[in-house]
C-alpha cells in the first residue's frame, strides 16, 4: 500500500446538512489544510469563483478527463451534472499538506477505499428531513425543481452513513463544530 506525506479528511452530507459549513471552519481552525478543489459541469453560482470553489468545465471536458482516468473519483450526481476529484492535483497537493474534500457521499465512499486508514472520513446528516429541506430553501441558490431532486437523493444517500469513520448530527452547529475540530485534531496528531 502507498504512503502518502500528508493524511485527507473527507467530509460529507445530503445536500443541505452542513458539509460546508463544516469545512469551511475547519479550513480556518487548521489553516495548513489545502482545500480539495473539485471539477463540476454544473452552472456556477451567482458567489462562486472558478478554481476557487470548483473547476468549472464542460461536459465533453468531463467525459474526457474520465476517460484517460484523470479522476480519483467521478460521479453524475444529478442528470448531466457531473462531479468530480482531480487524481493528480490531490496527489500533487499531499505532497505539500494535508487535504480536506468537502463531496457528495458517492465520491466519499471511493476516496475513503483509495486512501483508507490515511483518510478520516466523516458524514454529517441532517437533524431532520424537515430541517433539511428548509435549509436548501433558505440557500436561494436553486430551483423548486432542483431542490426537489436532491431531496430524492437524500433517501439513498443516507443508507450509507454507517460506512464512515464518523457520524456527526449537526442540530446544534456551534456543538457540530467543535465536535468536527475535535475529531480532525485527534487525527492529525
Amino acid at each position: 500500500m502507498a504512503i502518502y506525506k500528508n493524511k485527507a479528511i473527507i467530509v460529507t452530507a445530503p445536500s443541505g446538512a452542513g458539509k460546508t459549513t463544516l469545512v469551511r471552519y475547519l479550513l480556518n481552525t487548521f489553516p495548513h489544510l489545502a482545500f480539495s478543489i473539485s471539477a463540476t459541469t454544473r452552472a456556477i453560482r451567482n458567489n462562486e469563483v472558478d478554481g476557487l470553489d470548483y473547476h468549472f468545465i464542460s461536459i465533453a471536458d468531463f467525459k474526457n478527463k474520465i476517460k484517460h482516468k484523470d479522476f480519483l473519483e467521478w460521479e453524475e450526481v444529478y442528470p448531466n451534472n457531473y462531479y468530480g476529484t482531480l487524481l493528480q492535483q490531490t496527489l500533487e497537493v499531499l505532497e505539500v499538506q494535508p487535504i480536506i474534500f468537502d463531496v457528495d457521499v458517492m465520491g466519499a465512499a471511493r476516496i475513503k477505499r483509495y486512501f483508507k486508514e490515511e483518510a478520516l472520513a466523516i458524514f454529517v446528516c441532517p437533524p431532520s428531513f424537515e430541517i433539511m429541506k428548509e435549509r436548501l430553501r433558505n440557500r436561494k441558490t436553486e430551483s423548486d425543481e432542483k431542490i426537489a431532486m436532491r431531496l430524492k437523493r437524500v433517501e439513498l444517500e443516507m443508507t450509507f452513513q454507517d460506512s464512515f469513520d464518523y457520524k456527526l448530527i449537526n442540530d446544534d452547529l456551534q456543538k457540530s463544530l467543535l465536535q468536527a475540530e475535535n475529531i480532525v485534531r485527534n487525527f492529525l496528531g
